[in-house]
């Protein structure tokens, strides 16, 4: 029997909303299948050093500028804008405490990953869109090589090591823009400044940091390999293909940051 028309147009917006449900979690389970398939075939061989090393140069090396400059103005910022709050309740020594723990556990982490996922993650998109459109993916299976082997898991596992260190890194430098700042310009005795952070810096930060790292670099090469394989309609694919994978790595990252602070470190 065939429904009213009246009965049609109130059932219409829980269909829409039924059908987004259904195709967000549809998009969700093939990411993640996406993602254990690179993890079991990256462990398996044949493998490719020269392929990784590469991608490592290219992730970490050559990332490097863009996220000592974030860090350091970051972490100088940081320290300008903590001091001015303080000064309203005659807390400037709480101007060193408050930049070790905001870089080492939010800022740097969360900074470098944006930066590195809008460098990194849409140049992975556009490389590999760039092979499925001019059919290169295909030329490669012809030949019998694995792409997933050969392309996708060597920038996976460079992204796992390379974000890490370059958190480090960018931990190390934001401080040092902090220390700068406060001690030229805010009058800060040098010694007392970093014997401030020393004290306040501890452990647990660390492990934050390097957790964070971790999830950001695997969602960085994740998404942009995942819409670069899928991508499909020419040179305007791979446009809204990089486009994707910037926004649903920033997604992500942002997510898992609050979902890692507030259940893992909280």
């Amino acid at each position: 029997m065939a429904s009213s028309p009246l009965v049609t147009s109130i059932l219409a917006p829980f269909v829409a909303v039924g059908r987004a449900v259904i195709g967000l979690f549809a998009a969700i389970g093939r990411v993640v299948l996406f993602g254990l398939r690179i993890i079991v075939r990256g462990l398996t061989p044949p493998y490719y050093p020269a392929r990784f090393f590469e991608q490592l140069a290219h992730i970490g090396w050559f990332s490097l500028p863009v996220v000592g400059l974030t860090a350091i103005f970051t972490g100088a910022a940081l320290a300008q804008q903590i001091y001015t709050a303080g000064s309203r309740f005659s807390a400037q020594s709480t101007v060193p405490a408050v930049v070790v723990i905001g870089m080492v556990r939010e800022l740097g982490p969360v900074l470098v990953g944006l930066m590195v996922a809008g460098r990194v993650s849409s140049a992975m998109a556009a490389e590999i869109g760039t092979m499925r459109v001019t059919e290169q993916l295909d030329a490669l299976t012809t030949l019998r090589t694995d792409i997933y082997r050969y392309l996708i898991a060597p920038r996976m596992f460079a992204a796992l090591i390379a974000l890490p260190l370059m958190v480090l890194v960018a931990n190390a430098i934001g401080i040092f823009g902090g220390w700068l700042l406060a001690v030229q310009k805010l009058h800060f005795n040098s010694a007392n400044y970093l014997s401030v952070t020393r004290h306040f810096l501890s452990s647990d930060d660390f492990r934050m940091a390097i957790v964070k790292a971790g999830v950001f670099g695997f969602f960085i090469a994740l998404m942009g390999c995942y819409h670069g394989y899928h991508t499909s309609g020419g040179a305007a694919g791979v446009g809204n293909a990089t486009r994707n994978a910037v926004v649903s790595t920033f997604m992500l990252i942002l997510g898992s940051n609050f979902l890692i602070t507030a259940t893992v470190f909280g």
